[in-house]
Parts: structure tokens; C-alpha cells; sequence
């Protein structure tokens, strides 16, 4: 029997895997994003074999729970990866997997059901486009009178790296070798010698905390408490802390600026680095709307657009100000609406990492199996 003859006999619950650096967390998710099944194994291993019997072991496990009702796996892995063709590359945690593995192929022919892998920057930034920042800023828009739409989002993740995705009119861009939205190659502001996952990450921010106060790397608090000394909530080189972020913010700014340019959409931010926004991301947003200069010492926007801040409540309420005038359509007597200001927001997950990244694969998987 065929792989679509099988999904058409069972219940809409995919099978997903959040597969972390410590612990390997499967769960069965319903169209309702209600998790019916999980289980946790831990993620270290010596072999492939080894490792390999885990996720098939978690597989089955969950897929018991649910009755062998899953339509599908679907789930984010690190790469290198040819993510169409579900191949692993060489991962620099994973030595093992060196000359590349197949996990689509093999789970495939374990299972009987089709398989989809991604990175989980672009599940994540799928999951918000389907039920996160990109709906929500749509539904405000309207209520405020506004006709203007947005179908183009820009996901990043600042955690252990660097992650990011992009949706394009409402499509999930992969690229030509599963290599789109990778924007940890990005070059860095601060050192054009490194990409952008040297600052944007959590050795990143330490490595600035570090450098702002004088301390060693082996006596460098963790993110969660460079946050709370630069907020106040911890004793600590406060100064340090907040030079530290906004550091952090300048880089985060300069990236996103020339990201959008391509793209011209909203961006939305995830990742554990995230919940210190309060402290980079108003750095990262003046980054923005900050100016090049030309040859003839004149100056112009750093872009076409303006940038928002939706975490600032005055920000979010001047993107949402409904600016749009009627003008004259020459020789008729029509008119036209328009709105002179180009704008694009920046705002933080709606959804969570975590969650956003299981509406994804639900939602690609789902896809698939539906077109």
C-alpha cells in the first residue's frame, strides 16, 4: 500500500521530535496543537547505531500511544542536511554522522509513513506565520481600518546558534539546497572575519560580558543572569551587562537590516536569548532606522522602509495608525487609497520556541499530505 493510501486511513496526528543537544523529545501532535504522546531520551551517544535506536525507539513508542494513528513524521534536525531528501551531513556535534546518513529513507520503510525533516529556524517561522506574530499583527491591522496585509516574515533564533527561516506570500523557502534563510553566515559588524553566531548566541554574550567587565570566561555568569544584572534583579556589573546587550543589539540590528532588505516583511525572534529583548532589542531596531552615508557626505535611509518595535506599546500603536489618504486618479474623477510610509515591525515569538517550532511541523507535514 501506498504512503498516501495509508495517511488517508489514520487520524491528522504527527509524530515530532525535538531533538536537542541533551535530551531527544518526541511527541504525537493533533491538528489542535494538543500533545496526545511523548516520551524523553536522553540524546547523548557514542555510535550511530546507538543513536539511531533511540529515535527509532521514540518513534514507535509515541506512535503506540496514539493507536499507530499518525498520518506522518515530521520534525527539525541540525544541519548540513539535504532536508528534501531527509540526508544528514556532517554535524559538528554528531561526529558519527560524518559522509552523511538517511534518516527520511529509513525511517520511511521503519514506519510506512512519509517523513519530512527541516531545521527548526524554519519551523519555527513557519509555526509563527500560521498562528503566531504574522496573524496577529494582520487581525490588529484591520481592526485599526487598515487594508495593508503582510504575507512575508523573517524568523531568527539566538540560543546555543544561530537560526533562521523565511516565508515568502505564505510559502516556506527552502532553497535549492535546503540552504535558504541560513542566516548564521551572515558576516559580523563587529569583526567582518566572523559571522554573526560569534555575537549572536549564548558564548556570544558572554564573550561581551566578559570583555565589557574584565572578568574570565570560566567565572562569566549564564545569559538568564547577564540579564538580570543588567535589569537590576541580580547583583553584578550592571553597566557591563547593559553594554553587553546592547552590543548584542547593534549586530542583531545591522543583520536584520540587510535580511529585510531582501525580503521587506515582518520579523519575528525566538530562541532563549529572546527573553532579554527589553535590553537589545530597542539598540537593535535605532540600528535599523539608522542612515549611510554617500560619497558626497550626504546622507540616506539605512532602509526603504521604517522599523517597529512591537514590544514597545507606542511603537506598536504608530505601525498600526491607520495613515492611508485617498488620492486622485489624473484625468478621472477617482480616487485612490495610499499610504506614503513603508513599515516593517520587529517583535519576540507569540507562540514560544518550543511551540512554535511543533505548529511548523504540523503544518508542513500537514501540507504535504494534503497537496
Amino acid at each position: 500500500m501506498k504512503l498516501g493510501e495509508l495517511m488517508k486511513q489514520s487520524s491528522n496526528i504527527i509524530l515530532t521530535l525535538d531533538a536537542g543537544g541533551t535530551n531527544l523529545v518526541f511527541n504525537a501532535i493533533d491538528a489542535q496543537n494538543n500533545i496526545s504522546a511523548d516520551t524523553v531520551l536522553p540524546a547523548s551517544s557514542k555510535t550511530l547505531d546507538e543513536f539511531l535506536q533511540k529515535l527509532l525507539s521514540g518513534f514507535h513508542t509515541i506512535n503506540q500511544k496514539t493507536g499507530n494513528k499518525a498520518n506522518a513524521i515530521s520534525f527539525c534536525f541540525p544541519g548540513p542536511a539535504n532536508y528534501q531528501n531527509g540526508i544528514i551531513g556532517d554535524l559538528e556535534n554528531l561526529p558519527f554522522f560524518k559522509g552523511g546518513v538517511a534518516l527520511k529513507p529509513m525511517l520511511e520503510r521503519e514506519f510506512k509513513l512519509p517523513v519530512y525533516i527541516n531545521n527548526d529556524g524554519d519551523l519555527f517561522t513557519l509555526g509563527e506565520a500560521i498562528n503566531g506574530l504574522l496573524p496577529l499583527i494582520n487581525t490588529a491591522l484591520k481592526e485599526n481600518g487598515n487594508t495593508k496585509q503582510y504575507r512575508n516574515l523573517l524568523g531568527i533564533t539566538l540560543g546555543t546558534g544561530t537560526g533562521g527561516g523565511i516565508i515568502i506570500n505564505g510559502e516556506l523557502l527552502i532553497g535549492d539546497n535546503s540552504a535558504g534563510a541560513e542566516i548564521n553566515r551572515s558576516n559580523n559588524f563587529l569583526n567582518p572575519e566572523m559571522s554573526i553566531e560569534e555575537t549572536l548566541s549564548i558564548r556570544g554574550i558572554k564573550h561581551l560580558y566578559c570583555e565589557a567587565s574584565g572578568i574570565e570566561p570560566d567565572l562569566c555568569p549564564e545569559p538568564t543572569e547577564i540579564f538580570e544584572i543588567g535589569t537590576g534583579q541580580r547583583k553584578g556589573n550592571t553597566e557591563a551587562a547593559i553594554k553587553a546587550w546592547e552590543t548584542f543589539g547593534v549586530v542583531l540590528g545591522q543583520t536584520l537590516a540587510n535580511a529585510i532588505t531582501l525580503i521587506d516583511g515582518l520579523i519575528v525572534i525566538g530562541g532563549g536569548l529572546s527573553g532579554a529583548h527589553s535590553l537589545f532589542l530597542p539598540k537593535a531596531i535605532e540600528e535599523m532606522n539608522g542612515s549611510f552615508r554617500k560619497l558626497n557626505g550626504e546622507t540616506v535611509q539605512r532602509l526603504e522602509t521604517f522599523a517597529y518595535n512591537f514590544e514597545n506599546p507606542d511603537c506598536m500603536r504608530d505601525f498600526l495608525q491607520h495613515d492611508e489618504v485617498r488620492i486622485d486618479v489624473p484625468y478621472s474623477n477617482d480616487n485612490v487609497s495610499y499610504s506614503s510610509i513603508k513599515k516593517v515591525g520587529v517583535g519576540i515569538s507569540r507562540l514560544g520556541t518550543s511551540n512554535a517550532v511543533a505548529v511548523g511541523a504540523f503544518e508542513f507535514a500537514n501540507k504535504k499530505i494534503s497537496g
